[in-house]
């Protein structure tokens, strides 16, 4: 079944219901470019949402920036941010494959329509202009007609008339065969007429107008299937990003599933921890007898700097819970910050110590490569003139020297602090401790004895005994996890040990905060590596 059979005489409702397509169409490419704003509003609104939460101004060093539930937060961000790029692809990918491709279509659409229906009105009027042809023709072939009839009227009565003369009655029956001829002739135009308009009309009902709404009916069809496959576009569209946004979704499973409790409970405890002891009981003071007020020596008390720090006064109680408010005022100014930072309780000063001591070893290893290098460079030089002035490079290995000289001076500063650090108080670069009767902790020398004195020189030695191969004489401590290679280690400073990246490695000692690892190969190789470059997996 087709238009030009079914509906030959609807032309009307054919153009209504091909206009009416073509709204719906344009329609539709609007109800999607709505959509694809309200994406790009989404997205945008997701974008501000995660850079509004974002944590990314604090840092590893940041008291949160190490707890797992900040990291997964950020991971969540992050993943979030993603999704928002997908929600801005569904947008994109709709403008162009839907909207575009539609609204180009479109222009077709109509520009077709339109020479059909020119086609067809240059039909029907052409089929008109016949048919006034026709009605002239007939009117022509009516009025002759009648006009013969008169005429032969009029020479019938002229022949019955005995009064008219010979002349009359021929006149007359000329007249009446002149009308008659011209009434036949008017007949036959009139046929002809006839003949061309049926012929016309057959041609234009039964196969132009046919033809035309056939064509239109073809159109229709396609406008439909173009519209349906754009309505398939709009879900395929919104399915090409679900793999991406349940990996992002995913994403975000997986940060819930990373906060682990204990590790960042672990982490306030490093961060925070002071180093003090718990105050001391209170004295009796006998003032029958005379007795100092001073605390006696044999005290477990807290040391002075403790007292200063946390009280501030030796002569009152130190309360976890103020009830004064711990907010900065100005008659509450904060420590000065020096450059020992004796400001920070013990542990935090030695953690600062070690940290500043790593940063500046880094920086001489740095300045000492870089003066090989200008030494090998000079040595080239010198062998071989034409590549370089040797002397040209003597700047550079001044300022080199000068550095070095400076950053070895600066080292030797950070670790005369940390000796004097370390001897109040369980150094984490010290290999191991022992308890003595009175509970309190001394550090081991590199071999394993007690250190009785803790002078500066001896701490220092500990310092780089931490760095020392030789454990023949320490019994082998069992592991307490492994530990996966992220990165390739040379290896090449006294104490430490190389790796490769995917080596595996028992743990023997945790990073006591100074950002080394304790690591025995499977030989029975044991050394210090970087925390940083390895995966740490604890036994339970």
């Amino acid at each position: 079944m087709d238009w030009g059979t079914e509906l030959w005489d609807r032309c009307d409702v054919i153009e209504k219901h091909t206009h009416s397509g073509i709204e719906l169409v344009e329609k539709y490419v609007k109800f999607v470019k709505e959509r694809t704003e309200i994406e790009q509003n989404y997205a945008k609104q997701l974008r501000n949402l995660s850079k509004k939460f974002n944590l990314k101004r604090i840092g590893k060093d940041e008291p949160d920036g190490r707890l797992t539930s900040y990291q997964s937060f950020m991971d969540i961000l992050n993943e979030m941010n993603d999704y928002a790029g997908q929600r801005e692809l569904v947008a994109e990918n709709m403008l162009m494959n839907i909207c575009a491709d539609l609204t180009k279509y479109l222009q077709e659409l109509k520009q077709e329509r339109k020479s059909y229906l020119m086609e067809a009105k240059k039909a029907q009027q052409a089929l008109e202009s016949t048919n006034k042809q026709l009605e002239t023709s007939k009117k022509r072939f009516e009025r002759e007609w009648r006009e013969a009839e008169r005429a032969a009227q009029s020479a019938e009565k002229t022949d019955q008339d005995i009064n008219a003369t010979k002349a009359d009655v021929e006149k007359a029956k000329q007249q009446a065969h002149m009308r008659a001829h011209t009434a036949e002739e008017c007949k036959n135009d009139y046929a002809a007429q006839l003949q061309k308009f049926n012929k016309e009309q057959k041609q234009f009902y039964f196969t132009d107008m046919p033809l035309i709404f056939n064509k239109m009916q073809e159109l229709d069809e396609r406008r439909m299937r173009k519209l349906a496959q754009g309505y398939i576009l709009f879900s395929d569209t919104e399915k090409q990003v679900m793999p991406i946004i349940g990996k992002c979704l995913d994403g975000i499973t997986k940060a819930g599933t990373n906060v682990n409790e204990k590790n960042d409970t672990l982490v306030v405890i490093e961060q925070n921890k002071s180093g003090f002891e718990r105050p001391s009981d209170a004295e009796f003071e006998d003032y029958s007898q005379g007795i100092n007020r001073a605390s006696s020596d044999s005290s477990l008390g807290t040391p002075k700097a403790s007292i200063d720090l946390l009280g501030k006064n030796r002569g009152k109680n130190f309360w976890l819970f103020s009830k004064k408010s711990k907010r900065f005022t100005p008659q509450r100014i904060p420590p000065a910050v020096t450059e020992d930072f004796t400001h920070l309780p013990p542990e935090q000063r030695r953690k600062k110590l070690h940290e500043k001591l790593e940063e500046t070893g880094r920086k001489l290893q740095k300045e000492i490569d870089q003066s090989e290098a200008l030494g090998k460079m000079k040595s080239v030089y010198e062998k071989n003139p034409d590549l370089g002035d040797a002397a040209s490079l003597a700047p550079q290995i001044n300022q080199t020297n000068l550095n070095i000289e400076r950053l070895r001076g600066e080292q030797n500063k950070y670790e005369t602090w940390l000796a004097d650090a370390g001897g109040r108080g369980d150094t984490p670069r010290y290999k191991s401790h022992s308890f003595n009767n009175s509970d309190t902790h001394e550090p081991l020398s590199p071999d394993g004895a007690h250190s009785d004195g803790s002078t500066p020189d001896a701490a220092s030695h500990a310092i780089y005994a931490e760095f020392d191969d030789d454990f023949e004489d320490e019994e082998l401590a069992a592991p307490i996890g492994n530990c996966t290679a992220m990165y390739n280690f040379p290896g090449a400073s006294e104490g430490t040990i190389a790796m490769q990246e995917g080596e595996v490695l028992a743990v023997v000692e945790e990073d006591k905060g100074d950002g080394w690892t304790r690591v025995r190969r499977s030989n029975g190789d044991e050394g210090y590596i970087p925390t940083s470059y390895v995966s740490i997996s604890l036994h339970k």
